[in-house]
């Protein structure tokens, strides 16, 4: 039998010390795997249809949600941009390209708007966000090695697997600081292009570095993980236990009620259907 901690002595009480983050919220102390049970029921609901009030109604509940999951308006903010990177230019385009019905709200050249597609654009942005929304406060709220111990211990995935991810994923911040340590040393010596080419130019170069560095890290930390006995095939016990309380079976249980009312709203304002079918 193996004791197991954090293969890279990662934080063992939360991501407390994360700007704008509370551990101690209600929902952010659940278990990391009915934090994920919850996110993919909420993500399953709303892949069945694409219609505004469905996708409205669920963001809506989940903005209720917001102030038990640790997370404060800023920082949720922050972490969001990346879905509104994703989101606008997916609902601009529905909106300008998508089937037209409905009246025509207005005309660019040969591209029209109705009201059909922009009710389409508004829908698929809403979507993105419903959807997206959950994982970002799973990901703001949960310690990976946390994780880690959930998904080995709950979901019984292979302790190898589930430890070279975490790894992997303890080794994004750190690769995070190497670009920024890459970029004030070439500015430093007097490096990189000016102009929109140029700046190309630098990215590429800082790319590639930043590519030779993480195999020289991956390969250090492959070999210390095997020296340490990471990638025994024995039976392991580990340094934390997991499991799941009433609590976390009451987080799943608001996702299913979530989804339900959402879905309920789609139907009954006869803006539901099926994509499947």
């Amino acid at each position: 039998m193996t004791v197991v901690g954090s293969p890279l002595g990662g934080s063992v009480d939360g991501p407390g010390g994360t700007p704008g983050v509370n551990p101690q919220a209600p929902l952010a102390r659940r278990n990391p795997v009915a934090k994920l049970g919850a996110s993919t029921v909420l993500a399953l609901g709303l892949l069945l249809s694409v219609d505004v009030v469905t996708a409205g109604t669920a963001l809506a509940l989940e903005a209720l949600a917001l102030p038990w999951c640790g997370l404060r308006p800023a920082a949720l903010l922050r972490r969001c941009g990346i879905l509104l990177l994703g989101a606008v230019p997916a609902g601009v385009a529905a909106a300008f390209f998508g089937e037209d019905a409905g009246p025509d709200l207005f005309a660019l050249g040969l591209i029209t708007v109705s009201e059909g597609s922009l009710t389409a654009g508004v829908a698929i942005v809403l979507r993105i966000l419903a959807v997206g929304t959950p994982g970002v406060v799973l990901l703001s709220t949960t310690d990976p090695t946390d994780l880690a111990d959930a998904l080995a211990q709950v979901l019984r995935l292979p302790a190898r697997f589930v430890l070279a991810a975490l790894a992997a994923t303890r080794l994004v911040g750190v690769l995070a600081e190497e670009w920024r340590s890459l970029s004030l040393a070439r500015r430093a010596r007097g490096l990189g292009g000016t102009g929109p080419v140029g700046a190309v130019r630098t990215a590429f170069g800082q790319v590639f570095a930043l590519l030779v560095l993480a195999i020289r890290r991956a390969t250090v930390l492959a070999t210390t993980m095997e020296s340490r006995g990471f990638a025994t095939r024995q039976a392991r016990s580990w340094a934390r236990p997991s499991r799941l309380d009433g609590g976390d079976v009451l987080l799943v249980l608001g996702a299913v009620a979530v989804t339900a009312a959402s879905i309920a709203a789609g139907v009954a304002a006869g803006t539901w259907e099926l994509l499947l079918a």
